[in-house]
């Protein structure tokens, strides 16, 4: 499996940390861990699908997905190409109307939030295109067209910033007050802007600043950092996680 990542435009810049291609010469399942980016795909070739519970499910050809707490096992057919759109966190707001908190834990067709024509039309280009490199104009010349609010509700922004340097260890009552915006009004206005909650989010972080793309075998002292106080916790949350312990988790050879 090659990752190809593409810099966005420099108009698309505040919205899109970057656009990959994942190329797949052989069949492959690859465990996709949450993080902190709502994702739109577009399958030109091939066929992609997910596992849960043994069962195989067909994803369909162009989709977006919401945060998620647990991981997700893809499975590639062989000669699958897909583009991926990984939005900043406030970024996927920009692009559409929807409350994006219905999203979360789901990947849900282009189509039902898009004009099915648009999206169909969009599929057909990139399939014919020549190479990558015009694959990422058309999805880039796509998502320009869909642009309809440039300016992320910067509040929120900086609510994404204070729980990514706290690593997800902040309590968000405290955090809304030190914005000075009540509960509620924070959580509705996290939710639209996000696609989860503050504490769905700041678990999310929390989990990803405690596990480490490698392992020294000092994990607890990570855990530690990132604000567990116990083994036994901290091995629940990893394994819902991951879906797996630390040491099956060290062993595999694809995630990301």
């Amino acid at each position: 499996m090659e990752i190809i990542e593409y810099k966005p435009i420099k108009a698309l810049e505040p919205f899109i940390k970057a656009i990959k291609i994942i190329e797949s010469h052989e069949e492959i399942q690859n465990r996709v861990l949450p993080g902190s980016s709502i994702a739109m795909a577009f399958c030109f070739s091939g066929q992609n699908s997910y596992t849960v519970n043994s069962e195989r499910i067909i994803l369909p050809k162009a989709i977006i997905s919401g945060l998620r707490k647990s991981v997700r096992l893809i499975n590639y057919s062989p000669n699958t190409s897909t583009l991926i759109v990984m939005f900043k966190e406030s970024g996927a707001s920009a692009f559409f109307k929807e409350p994006l908190y219905g999203l979360f834990e789901k990947s849900i067709l282009l189509d039902d939030i898009l004009d099915p024509d648009e999206v169909r039309n969009t599929e057909e280009m990139l399939c014919e295109a020549k190479n990558n490199f015009q694959r990422v104009k058309i999805v880039e010349k796509f998502l320009l067209k869909r642009l309809i609010n440039p300016n992320p509700d910067s509040m929120i922004a900086n609510a994404v910033a204070k729980i990514q340097q706290a690593r997800g260890d902040i309590k968000i009552n405290e955090l809304a007050e030190m914005l000075h915006i009540s509960n509620d009004a924070f959580e509705k206005r996290f939710r639209k802007s996000i696609g989860s909650s503050p504490k769905q989010f700041a678990s999310i972080i929390r989990m990803s600043a405690a596990i480490p793309l490698k392992t020294d075998g000092r994990l607890l002292d990570t855990a530690f950092d990132a604000g567990f106080y116990d083994q036994a916790h901290f091995n629940k949350d990893f394994k819902l996680f991951t879906g797996q312990t630390p040491t099956e988790f060290y062993k595999s050879a694809s995630y990301w």
